[in-house]
Order: C-alpha cells, then structure tokens, then sequence
C-alpha cells in the first residue's frame, strides 16, 4: 500500500486518443514547471538531510495511524466500552482525512507550506494525545478525526516541501522514499498497534508514541524547515477570498454525515427511527447541495471550485476513480478484519494477531512497485486491472467461504491473492491519470485519485462495522437464543473482548459464536466481491492505449 504521490510527470504518447476526454498533455507540454531552479542548493547538506528525515517520519506516521487501529480495536473497547462505536476507531482518521484533503490541498497553493506543515503536525500530535488520554469512546473518535486532519495536513506538506526544494531529476528519488516509508507505517502499524497493546504499556502507547517521535525531532521542524511562499505578490485576505469556503464545508458535510448514519443506525437507532431517517436526509440534502455549488460554481468560480467535476464527465478518469476506489476497499477490509478472525479461530493474542497480516501488507507493497515500475516500461495501462480484478475477486470469494475450521495456510493463500490483485492497481491512476489531463490540471488529477483512495478506505470501513455490528449482533442472538445472554454480552462478543459468552465453561457455547463472528466476518467480503467486480468492469470499458510515462518530478 503505497501512498498518494504527486511526483509523477508524465507524457502521453502521442498517438493515443480519447474522444470523451481529449485532454492530454503533448510531449512538448510539461506537467510540471521545468525551468523552476531547484531551491535545495540555498540549503547546507547536513540541514538538508536532516530535513528529509523530518520529512519521512510525518510519512511514516501517517502510514502508521492508517493502519494502527486494525489490531487494537478490542483492547480499546475492553477498556472504553460502547460496542456500537467499534467502527469509529477505525473510520474517524481516514474520514478526517478525506473531509478535509481538498481543503488543505488548496491552502498549500496558497500560503507558506512551512506554517501550514508545522499547524498540521501540532493538529496531528493533539489528535493523538487526545487518542492515548481517551476517557471514553466518545473522546477517542474526536482524537482520531483531529489527528486525521493533521497527518493528511503533514502528507500533502511533505509532498510540497519535496516538489519546491528538489530539482525534476530528484524528485522521483526523494518521493520514492516517502513512498517507501508510507507502506513501511502501513505494514509497521498493526504490529506496533498490538505490540502495544499485549504489553504492559496497553493500547494507548500506540498513539503516545506519535509524541515522543515528535518531539525528539521538533527542533528540526521549527529551526532547520525553510519556509516558502507560493504567492508571494498575493495578500493573505485575497487568498483566504479565493478559497471555496462553501465548497469545503460541504465536502466535510457529505463524508461525516455519511459515516455517522453509518455507524449509528441499526445500533444506536433503529433503521427505521426518526433518527435514522433524520440523518439520511440529511445526508442526501449535503450531497445535492455539494454536487449542485459544485457543479455550477456557486460562491466559488470554476477555477477555485473545491472537486474537480470536469473529471466526471470524462471516461478514463472516471474509472481510475473506481478502480482506485475498488482496490482500497479491498485492502483495508482485510486489514481490519484478519486480525479480528484469528483472535476468534486461534485464539491469538493481539500481536500474534497482528504478526499474521505481515505476508498479506508485504506482498501487496511489493508488487504495487512492481507495478508502478513497469508501467512505464510496457506503456499500456488497461492489461493491469484484468489480473487485478481477477484476483481480487478470486480471494474475496474464497474468504466469503470461510469457516472457523479452514486451515491457516489457506486463509494465507486467499489472502495473498487479495493482496497482489490490489497491489497491482492500487497505486497506477497516480501516474496513469495526469497523463490524461492538461498541463495545469495535474494538481486537480491528483486530488480527484486521494479523494477516491481515502473516500473509499473511510466508506468501506464505515459499510463494513455497520455490517458487523448488525448482522453479528443477529446471528449471535439465533445462535445463542437457548441460553439467555444479555445484548450486551454478544456486542461484548463481536468486540472480541472478554465476554460471559467466551467465559462460559461450556465448549458448545463457544462454538456456536465463533462459527455465528466467523460468517460475520466471511460475509464483509462481500464488499470485495463487488469491489473486483467494478475493476473488471471498468477495465472493459477502459481504452487499450499506450502512454509514454516519464516518473521523474513531484
């Protein structure tokens, strides 16, 4: 799972055509400014290495709090309770995320990326403490919002620091290793997570040592980071004028709505309560108010507009959209969910847990770079969703089988092939989809793919705890309606926390849950069914075209 990269310059070839989109750059048209001078020879190379090391800790952290939650979600709960919230713990940072990357996006066009950098690593670390002091359920869905705020505010600064003080040369280097140190958080993270959580030092080190990294290395961020001024002729009351302000809260509107109704109905509310219904329409209202100001460019003008609609009208990135979208949703779903299966079926510590997801985050990282480095060499883009979609949906099916009797080994195996079928396609719309755009909506080509990659981690974590919650909470009950359990002991049950249900000395009982958590969670690959499903209708549909890509800017 490698990370958003706006280093990508790319040159389609000139042959290839799109009569929906003819939006293409020429070989002649750069992506990006080629005569900018590279501002790093103004910096001394001792500042400058030490600068990159700053630079790669806010991507390694970033990767590390997406996936940190994954194996920590029922000693959380242990301790803080409220069952009906599981999900929160893991959709709040992604949602914060993607509630918020356009905005922070266009601010960084703006303003100084050093202040911004700085306010967003101090969001970031604030998320955090709030997080490793959460006193209930309530304070910790808070805490990963904020801190989601902040890291998608340290990621696009990072990405920023790397395009203005790099020449076009370095930048495929520089941004190859954030890359790197992106999928090494999103593969520490879980292992951290329950490492924390099986110790003496509990779950909540998990997010204190956001902290301790920060502060051994704040001297860094406040002495040595230079500061830059992207429009420095502009006033700060014209910029802040120029913004789409409206736009911005309600993108923010949309996402929260959504994940809220979520989580909250079928658990807290009725699906048919007033409540529930309350926050669909509302829900629908935000979405129709956003598309329209969007769409016809109210309070905003088509060149501030927060969401680049022109892409939806244009075929190839609309399905780099949904293969993108597709392919995060696959990821993540096992993610989250593979920890929590062997906890039931093997009764594995969180750790061990957490240990037994390092083959499926590690295959995946390795051929997303496979596929990201031979891309450019075969030109053609549409052959690599076929196998993508065809895996996916080949493991998704396979784990839709499961039970709590199926082998280790090929829990593996089904899993393995999740994992490469998303490596494969994961990460290819950042370098396919500026190719497809002109020279200065780049920018706007790659917020459109962050916002698919993190709208769909936050929507498939949300459908899927709304999934687990309601129909665990069903099937436990038809397991156990014989022997008299409390609702609250069977939601205690699907946290995987202790319960009276697992401390029964009857074996039977225990068998009768786990087989009940079991096809609750084989029946979450379902959204990786669908998911592979759409990659390999969008791959029909997609041009057989070859690009002339060049990786070398950011």
């Amino acid at each position: 799972m490698s990370p958003p990269n706006e280093a990508t310059s790319v040159i389609p070839d000139g042959n290839s055509s799109d009569d929906t989109e003819n939006q293409k750059t020429s070989g002649n048209e750069k992506s990006l400014d080629d005569s900018t001078p590279s501002l790093q020879q103004s910096i001394t190379p001792w500042k400058w290495y030490s600068i990159c090391v700053g630079l790669y800790l806010t991507a390694l952290l970033y990767g590390l709090d997406t996936s940190i939650a994954a194996d920590v979600q029922g000693p959380i709960l242990e301790t803080l309770g409220e069952i009906e919230k599981l999900s929160w713990v893991g959709i709040g940072f992604p949602m914060g995320s993607v509630a918020t990357i356009l905005l922070l996006g266009s601010l960084y066009g703006a303003f100084d990326i050093k202040w911004l950098y700085l306010a967003s690593i101090i969001l970031f670390e604030v998320g955090s403490a709030v997080c490793g002091a959460a006193p209930s359920m309530n304070a910790m869905i808070i805490g990963r919002v904020v801190a989601g705020v902040g890291g998608a505010g340290m990621y696009l600064g990072c990405l920023h620091y790397i395009a203005v003080f790099t020449s076009l040369e370095q930048r495929g280097l520089y941004n190859g290793l954030v890359g790197l140190c992106w999928g090494a958080g999103c593969i520490l993270g879980p292992v951290v997570g329950g490492a924390f959580a099986s110790s003496a030092a509990t779950w909540r080190w998990s997010f204190y040592i956001n902290l301790v990294l920060a502060a051994v290395t704040a001297p860094i961020y406040v002495l040595w980071f230079p500061r830059h001024n992207p429009q420095p002729t502009i006033s700060a009351k014209s910029k802040l004028a120029a913004v789409d302000w409206v736009g911005a809260a309600l993108n923010a509107s949309t996402f929260t709505l959504f994940m809220v109704v979520l989580a909250y109905a079928g658990t807290t509310w009725k699906w048919s309560s007033g409540g529930s219904i309350g926050l669909w329409v509302a829900f629908g209202v935000s979405l129709v108010s956003y598309a329209v100001q969007q769409t016809f460019c109210i309070f905003t003008s088509e060149k501030n507009r927060l969401f680049p609609v022109q892409f939806l009208k244009r075929r190839t990135m609309l399905l780099l959209y949904f293969t993108t979208a597709s392919a995060s949703t696959s990821l993540f779903v096992a993610v989250y969910y593979v920890p929590l299966f062997f906890q039931f079926t093997k009764d594995d510590s969180a750790i061990k847990a957490a240990v037994r997801l390092l083959p499926f985050i590690t295959l995946n990282v390795t051929f997303t770079m496979v596929s990201g480095i031979l891309l450019p060499v075969f030109g053609y883009y549409m052959p690599w969703y076929i196998p993508s979609g065809g895996l996916m949906l080949i493991g998704g099916a396979l784990m839709y089988t499961v039970t709590p009797s199926t082998s280790v080994g090929a829990i593996y195996g089904f899993e393995i092939l999740i994992a490469v079928g998303a490596g494969l396609s994961s990460q290819l719309a950042y370098a396919i989809a500026p190719a497809k755009v002109k020279a200065h909506e780049v920018s706007a080509a790659i917020g459109f793919i962050n916002v698919a990659q993190l709208g769909s981690i936050s929507i498939a974590l949300a459908i899927s705890g709304s999934i687990y919650q309601n129909l665990g909470l069903k099937l436990l009950q038809d397991a156990l309606q014989d022997y008299n359990y409390s609702q609250a002991d069977l939601q205690s049950a699907l946290a995987g926390v202790k319960s009276a249900v697992f401390s029964h000395s009857n074996p039977l009982i225990k068998e009768l849950a786990i087989k009940a958590l079991v096809r609750t969670i084989s029946s979450l690959y379902g959204l990786v069914i669908a998911a592979a499903a759409l990659t390999l209708v969008s791959a029909v549909f997609m041009r057989f075209e070859k690009l002339q890509l060049k990786v070398s800017a950011g």
